[in-house]
């Protein structure tokens, strides 16, 4: 018998590299005997600051544009003003619906792999009718105060346990920062005694 084991995942819809986490990070549900403690943020919380962002971008653009080739997967950034708290906030919603894999794919598709904005409400709601949320439900989630208020609350969590970036996944005092640092987080889960039979 396997033994279970929480994995918190502090996650922004607007970093590229959750884009790339999203495409294969809900595997590992499906690999152990795991659940994730959904830990969306808002704004730049969990990013570089816009200060260096903007002298990061050419070169993560690069980085992730290759990333993107070697997964088969489309690279259209959204505009640079998307914010991606409505989205975080929605994701609570989803959540609690049992359709967070969804969502995230499809919103995550939407913003980086058509290029669309996922703070404009009509983009959130079509990704979340295909995710099989009630369009309705999720325009109301998207700017419920208590659900923004914790995606503060999530941030403070973060910095609480040492999580300076996204995507970021905890077990225990193990943090895995980056898309690429799933294929540990797997290790680390089959070393716990987690795989599935």
């Amino acid at each position: 018998m396997s033994r279970h084991v929480p994995v918190t995942v502090f996650f922004n819809f607007r970093s590229p590299y959750c884009y790339l986490a999203s495409k294969s990070m809900f595997g590992i549900l499906d690999r152990f005997d795991c659940h994730f403690e959904w830990r969306p943020l808002g704004g730049w919380d969990g990013r570089s600051s816009p200060e260096r962002a903007k002298g990061k971008l050419p070169i993560a653009r690069q980085d992730v544009r290759r990333w993107c080739r070697r997964l088969g997967i489309p690279f259209n950034p959204p505009p640079v003003t998307t914010d991606p708290t409505r989205a975080g906030a929605g994701s609570l919603l989803a959540e609690q619906q049992g359709r967070l894999r969804e969502y995230v794919v499809e919103l995550m598709h939407a913003e980086w792999g058509e290029g669309r904005d996922i703070g404009d409400i009509n983009v959130l709601r079509d990704a979340g009718r295909r995710a099989g949320l009630d369009p309705a439900a999720l325009a109301a989630a998207v700017d419920d105060p208590a659900l923004r208020g914790r995606l503060a609350e999530h941030m403070q969590q973060a910095q609480a346990v040492g999580v300076f970036g996204v995507p970021s996944f905890v077990v225990g005092e193990e943090v895995f920062w980056g898309n690429d640092r799933l294929d540990f987080l797997a290790e680390h889960l089959t070393e716990l005694g987690a795989a599935r039979a």
